[in-house]
């Protein structure tokens, strides 16, 4: 295998599991961020096992469970206790389980996992790219290169996606969220991603995330939708009246949120929809957000980020050439993110719209549907991150099914049982 010349640009996750993996075989990488300081971006998010299954193949997956906190069901309801949604991984294997983690846990995980021959070029925005040279130039207008290849690993609102002339569609979502970090203390549901829904218009959210190297207090990760329009018209409304409005509809809720005394703790999110014909364009290749940014409701942006780093480096070990290479890598992802962009297309305003229709036909017909054989499969392999094309499977290793449920169970408290998983339901 050629060693090569790397650029990766974007230190998110993404960027930081390409650069750690490619790195490791041998290459000489070279990352540059926007940011002037190293940083985490986000709250909490909820890893499903493919991207449990990219940390495994750095050797980071015992790391990610001693912070992490396994999550067994999904659950959703009305403020009147109507179930919407219910779903728990023990319907595809008795073991497996997603885990809930917060982004400054995987953030230093993934930066201590860094060789550290590898510079991190930090306050360096890159605007423009010379694709078929392999030179970058940063907005102090220093030219960086040549590289054999460049990652594009520069998020949602990615500046050098656009240079692949294969933008297909690029639009934000009209809705976005508030985000936070909680204590965790006597919350009842500490194995659960619990929602709560007005119609489409309200959604309430609660991740259990662990701890954080350097925090030992378990957290929750606090999530509340509203329109991208209203967030200046949320803070000017004003913290106590929102707060009253989370108490009517979820009081349990609101209890955790009594260390937040301004606006300025939440933090806002904003999402776009992209859809790439292509994702490369001579030496420049896209990754994470940058190559296929989607709305959040089916969790899978952390795990794709994950895996896309992954694709790529298996990419160019198996082929000599990085021009075959990249097509090898665009084939095997899209296979599988294409089924997830639809499903989160249309998934979204069941759950974050003004349709108040919609909701309703949600709320009679989700969790029916979620409990029919082949509808619950479905659900459940989508869930999971494990749906691949309309009808295949995305196959999980043995060996780190295998690690999966031995952390599980060290993480167990006694007197918990814990059955096999069954690989073959993954092969």
């Amino acid at each position: 295998m050629a060693e090569r010349d790397i650029a990766v640009v974007g230190y998110g996750t993404a960027g930081q599991a390409a650069a750690v993996l490619l790195a490791r075989d041998g290459h000489r990488v070279q990352v540059f961020e926007r940011a002037p300081v190293l940083g985490p971006v986000g709250a909490g998010f909820l890893l499903q096992p493919t991207g449990l299954q990219v940390l495994w193949e750095l050797g980071l997956l015992d790391a990610a469970l001693t912070h992490g906190r396994p999550v067994h069901r999904l659950y959703g309801e009305t403020p009147c206790g109507r179930a919407v949604m219910d779903m728990r991984y023990a319907g595809l294997a008795a073991d497996l389980y997603g885990l809930g983690m917060q982004r400054g846990a995987l953030f230093t995980l993934l930066a201590q996992a860094l060789p550290p021959q590898v510079p991190v070029h930090c306050g360096r925005r890159i605007v423009e790219v010379e694709t078929a040279a392999g030179r970058l130039r940063d907005e102090h207008g220093h030219w960086h290169g040549p590289f054999d290849l460049i990652v594009a690993a520069d998020g949602a609102g990615s500046q050098l996606r656009g240079l692949t002339g294969s933008v297909r569609l690029d639009a934000p979502y009209p809705w976005g969220a508030l985000w936070c970090l909680v204590a965790q203390e006597d919350w009842a549901w500490s194995d659960q991603l619990r929602q709560r829904y007005v119609s489409a218009r309200k959604m309430i959210g609660l991740l259990p995330v662990g701890t954080r190297p350097g925090d030992a207090t378990p957290r929750l990760s606090f999530f509340w939708s509203l329109p991208a329009s209203d967030f200046d018209g949320w803070q000017q409304r004003g913290l106590p009246a929102w707060r009253e409005e989370v108490a009517r509809l979820w009081p349990e809720a609101e209890q955790r949120l009594h260390a937040i005394g301004e606006c300025a703790q939440l933090a806002r999110a904003s999402y776009r929809d992209t859809v790439m014909r292509r994702w490369h364009c001579g030496r420049l290749v896209l990754a994470g957000d940058a190559a296929h940014a989607m709305s959040p409701q089916l969790g899978q942006g952390v795990n794709m980020a994950l895996m896309d780093a992954l694709a790529l480096r298996d990419a160019l070990r198996a082929e000599a050439l990085v021009a075959t290479a990249l097509h090898r890598y665009q084939r095997q992802r899209q296979a599988h993110v294409g089924v997830y962009q639809f499903w989160s297309r249309w998934l979204t305003p069941l759950f974050q719209s003004e349709r108040d229709t919609v909701a309703r036909l949600r709320d009679i017909a989700f969790l029916p549907l979620g409990k029919l054989p082949g509808g619950r499969g479905h659900m459940l392999r989508v869930l999971s991150g494990t749906q691949h094309g309309l009808l295949g499977k995305l196959e999980l290793k043995p060996e780190f099914l295998a690690a999966l449920v031995q952390g599980g169970q060290q993480r167990e408290s006694p007197g918990e049982g814990w059955a096999s998983i069954n690989a073959d339901q993954y092969r």
